[in-house]
């Protein structure tokens, strides 16, 4: 077992027991061109998330770490939004922009498009397990549980974007399903303004898990190869 500082406290973790989560780091969310560009959102903070991401994944890897992506991503023919009783197809983002331009149909996060990959600085290895969902939380409709438990897994370490809304989601369902979820506050990024970043850190650290930043995660994970190390 390693302990961590995290806050709001210190955490117990096992390492061999624990995933690196990357929730929808996708051209969508992250790059120029991409739907929240589109959609007017502020990608500022977006290149130092990608930065914080890789560096973790380049220690977690060699520690043994599965890592796990999540990816939003819709048939081109929608078949999978939810249709016009969801709500889905009401509130999420690209679904609204599609209704109201419809020359953006198939082409926000559209399975095979540009807007739907995952950006090349964080493209996804062989080994690592890759969840294509269609909703704000990766365990709804997804084998995102199963694909967990099989590996036995039960600690997650939460990236991505947006922090507010597909990164919480997915990490409040890891609470309700009993995983011990832990945000790593500098390599996510909200949708909107910073205070909503907050908003997530505080729900977080109140009520349904720990945060804490990349370099002391990696500072552990590194100390904790050095220890398995003959």
């Amino acid at each position: 077992m390693a302990l961590l500082n995290a806050r709001p406290e210190k955490l117990e973790v096992d390492f061999a027991r624990s995933a690196i989560v990357v929730v929808d780091m996708q051209n969508a969310f992250a790059s120029k061109g991409g739907l929240l560009d589109i959609a007017e959102q502020d990608l500022t903070a977006a290149p130092a998330v990608v930065r914080s991401i890789r560096a973790l994944l380049d220690v977690a890897r060699p520690a043994g770490l599965p890592v796990v992506y999540l990816q939003m991503g819709y048939k081109p023919d929608l078949s999978n939004a939810g249709g016009p009783r969801s709500p889905n197809c009401y509130k999420e983002l690209s679904m609204r922009l599609m209704r109201a331009r419809p020359q953006l149909r198939g082409k926000l996060v559209t399975e095979g498009g540009w807007d739907f990959e995952i950006v090349p600085e964080l493209a996804p290895h062989p080994e690592d397990v890759v969840i294509v969902k269609t909703r704000y939380s990766g365990f709804a409709g997804t084998t995102l549980d199963s694909q967990l438990r099989v590996r036995g897994i039960q600690y997650l370490f939460f990236t991505g974007i947006a922090t507010n809304v597909c990164v919480e989601s997915t990490l409040r369902d890891a609470y309700f399903h009993d995983y011990w979820p832990i945000l790593l506050t500098d390599a996510t990024m909200q949708a909107g303004d910073l205070s909503a970043q907050d908003a997530t850190v505080f729900n977080v650290e109140s009520f349904f898990g720990w945060t804490m930043n990349t370099g002391a995660l990696c500072d552990a994970l590194e100390a904790h190869r050095t220890i398995r190390s003959p």
